[in-house]
């Protein structure tokens, strides 16, 4: 494929049509329609539908787009970075990170890169789905414990688990009734295994409380509702201060945290610098080291 065919394509997909992208770059309009010709006769497709007055993406050139897109940006600042003797971090980085993460020290890691980078435009949003990182256009994703993907490569930055906990002053039901849960989702019973000094035992919940987020969860617990089962990063210090009795681990919870990005493009310096950032931010991979960003 003709790179020089293809980063043309691409400036007119940009700027929407021949005559914009001509006169934005002074380019001749000839030249990029001849260009994007010999692009389409390479591929044996049609990348734009021509109108009289309009120029629009056909489905397969708006996919083309946007898969090449990102890596001619990166090829351009690779070859600048070659050039000028450093590879200095610059532009435009998304990132989507789950909601708990988001809440409790995304702001606070966000801020320290933008610091350290200040020719980075960091943008961050918040999602607990599995977005799709070429179609929405994200650099690098964080997930929990995230399914094999083969188009994704990354690592595991840090390490969770979850816990049973309540009030001090929670009164367990007698005669083996289910003890009064705030749970995050469904509202049925649920029966949780539980592992602690004694041994391993079964604990039948009936939901009392039900909410969307662990960070509501955990208030509710704290106001004595009933007990939950939350991350221990997310109530150590209550368990510190006696706020909250640690009950015992979730039997198999543990819990990672990945970042991952596409395998087959180039890792952009953004990238790599950030994922060096959130290494020094949990160098250990530790609950306590995100529960030292929650505080009390």
């Amino acid at each position: 494929m003709d790179l020089l065919a293809l980063a043309d394509f691409n400036l007119v997909a940009r700027h929407g049509g021949f005559g914009k992208a001509a006169r934005a770059t002074g380019r001749p309009k000839a030249t990029l329609s001849r260009r994007v010709a010999e692009l389409e006769a390479a591929l044996q497709l049609r990348l734009f539908e021509r109108g009289a007055r309009t120029l629009k993406l056909t489905e397969e050139g708006r996919s083309l787009y946007e898969r090449t897109a990102r890596l001619l940006t990166e090829l351009d600042e690779t070859a600048a970075a070659i050039t000028s003797g450093a590879e200095k971090p610059r532009g435009r980085l998304r990132i989507s990170a789950p909601l708990l993460l988001s809440q409790t020290a995304m702001g606070k890691i966000a801020a320290g890169f933008a610091l350290k980078y200040p020719d980075v435009r960091l943008e961050i949003t918040t999602e607990d789905r599995a977005v799709d990182m070429i179609e929405e256009g994200y650099d690098l994703v964080i997930r929990v414990n995230p399914a094999p993907d083969e188009s994704l490569i990354g690592r595991a930055f840090l390490h969770d688990r979850l816990v049973v906990v309540a009030r001090p002053d929670l009164a367990r039901p007698s005669g083996g009734q289910p003890v009064p849960g705030v749970v995050r989702g469904g509202g049925d019973k649920e029966t949780w295994n539980v592992v602690n000094s004694e041994g391993s035992a079964k604990i039948t919940i009936d939901p009392v409380l039900v909410l969307s987020s662990l960070i509501m969860v955990r208030d509710a617990v704290r106001a004595g509702v009933g007990a939950a089962r939350l991350p221990i990063s997310l109530v150590s210090h209550d368990i510190v201060n006696g706020t909250l009795k640690h009950c015992g681990d979730i039997e198999g919870s543990e819990i990672a945290l990945w970042a991952l990005y596409p395998s087959r493009r180039l890792l952009s310096a953004r990238v790599s610098a950030f994922l060096d950032f959130l290494k020094q931010a949990f160098p250990k991979g530790a609950p306590e080291e995100l529960a030292g960003y929650i505080g009390g």
